[in-house]
């Protein structure tokens, strides 16, 4: 995904953590070290949650040597919340799909949604913040009063499969082209089959995000689960036959 590039007000930083770029674009004028916050948020979620650090505390639960309940407060709510999803999702979205403990795919839209609430706390009104093709958009990309996302074709990578508008949304996106065969069916332990993307928009990042990675996971199921999604939620299926599925109120640009 990319977001809007037309100049403006404001400043946009990009930096490499959690092995992604992560691109903070704000549209507002901003105040001393408040972009500084946002990336050392973002460091230190990869330090507690990365399942490549040897000391962070994912890794150390995963190994036995930290107990979930001597956890920090957020690691216990990430972990309550992937349990819940896995649940909603009839177990497709599943922190142990890979039989050991990974829950990024709950993680990397939860940090972002924590990142845009320590703009909006700094008094920023129009921003996007992207975490390696997840976004929360708020306001517009001003001069623009609205913020427009091409979401990538997962066939033809120089191309758009479709635009998304909105001035308060969140965008995920799950798919084999951004990072490769890394969403497994928890249920068979295989790359899913029929569906080439599922792109979720919604209030919550987070959320989006997991309900992405579950849509995925079902292969050429996904649209069908996708049309029961919760109020406010809405999908864009991308089928191996190239059909494109999308529901009665996904935000596409006219």
């Amino acid at each position: 995904m990319s977001t809007d590039e037309v100049e403006s007000p404001g400043v946009r930083r990009v930096e490499q953590i959690m092995g992604m770029p992560i691109l903070v674009d704000v549209r507002d004028d901003v105040g001393e070290g408040v972009l500084d916050q946002v990336f050392d948020w973002f460091r230190l979620v990869d330090e507690t949650f990365s399942t490549y650090k040897h000391d962070s505390e994912i890794r150390r639960i995963a190994r036995c040597e930290l107990a979930v309940a001597e956890a920090s407060a957020d690691v216990q709510w990430v972990l309550e919340r992937c349990e819940e999803l896995r649940e909603e999702t009839n177990g497709y979205f599943d922190a142990y799909a890979t039989r050991s403990l990974d829950p990024s795919g709950l993680v990397k839209g939860w940090s972002v949604d924590r990142a845009a609430l320590l703009l909006a706390r700094a008094g920023m009104e129009n921003y996007a913040v992207n975490a390696g093709g997840d976004i929360r958009l708020r306001g517009g990309a001003l001069p623009d009063p609205v913020w427009r996302v091409g979401i990538q074709h997962p066939r033809l990578p120089a191309q758009i499969a479709a635009v998304v508008e909105g001035s308060d949304l969140a965008v995920a996106t799950s798919g084999t082209y951004a990072r490769g065969e890394h969403v497994l069916d928890p249920h068979t332990r295989q790359s899913p089959t029929g569906a080439l993307s599922v792109t979720i928009t919604g209030p919550d990042l987070a959320t989006a995000d997991a309900y992405a990675t579950a849509a995925f996971a079902m292969g050429e199921r996904a649209a069908v689960w996708t049309a029961t999604l919760p109020n406010g939620y809405e999908a864009m299926t991308i089928l191996a036959d190239d059909r494109v599925l999308l529901t009665r109120g996904f935000p596409r640009a006219g």
